[in-house]
């Protein structure tokens, strides 16, 4: 069952407070409400499949939370608002300092949102050229191309349910480069890598939360 293995997995956090804590960065600026960022996401975004991908993430993120000891609340609203301002500005040529993610994060940093999360979106676009200096940076940047090749191995099976996904039809996926060839094998291992998961606990991980979260994504098939 997909809520006995996230939980299973969340237990195991403790195989990894070997990983180094960077200097945290300044929190104290207060978290926006999650009713707050979500209309200013749907202020931006039209597409529902972009807002599912930002919900997916969510999910990822909050379960990750959960298992690393670290506020469930902030975490999710990193994953929440990563690509809000993708649709408006898509940055088709990856600059730094303009476009996504760096248009979004200036309007964030502009309405009070805190440090950390700004520079975890940023972090999560490799060619922002910020560094992934927290746990939360390094999660954002794994789950996020893996949570679109989930949705995409999801989508193309008979059901069209996340429930019916696994880590090794994702793996297989992986190794088929025609398939959903906008995402980024390289970013999903490394990600995996740079959070100290092990890519396929990684990957089993991230399709439990998706699971538990299948209806809000509109991943719980036609069964």
């Amino acid at each position: 069952m997909p809520l006995v293995r996230l939980a299973c997995l969340a237990s195991r956090s403790a195989e990894h407070d070997h990983l180094p804590h960077a200097a945290p960065l300044m929190t104290t600026a207060a978290l926006p409400s999650r009713d707050d960022a979500l209309a200013l996401q749907h202020e931006f975004t039209a597409s529902e499949s972009l807002r599912a991908h930002m919900l997916a993430v969510e999910a990822a993120m909050r379960a990750y939370a959960v298992r690393f000891g670290e506020e469930v609340d902030r975490w999710g609203l990193a994953g929440l608002m990563h690509d809000f301002d993708y649709e408006r500005w898509p940055n088709a040529e990856h600059d730094p300092d303009r476009e996504h993610p760096a248009e979004g994060v200036r309007l964030l940093r502009a309405r009070g949102w805190p440090d950390d999360i700004c520079d975890a979106i940023l972090g999560h676009a490799t060619y922002s050229g910020v560094p992934r200096r927290t746990r939360m940076a390094q999660a954002l940047f794994a789950v996020d191309e893996l949570t679109g090749l989930i949705t995409a191995t999801a989508l193309v099976r008979p059901s069209r349910s996340v429930m019916d996904v696994d880590a090794r039809s994702v793996r297989k996926k992986m190794k088929d480069k025609a398939f959903a060839r906008g995402v980024s094998r390289e970013d999903i291992t490394h990600g995996a890598e740079e959070l100290g998961v092990p890519l396929e606990e990684h990957i089993a991980f991230v399709i439990g939360a998706m699971q538990h979260s299948a209806g809000a994504l509109g991943l719980s098939g036609s069964r």
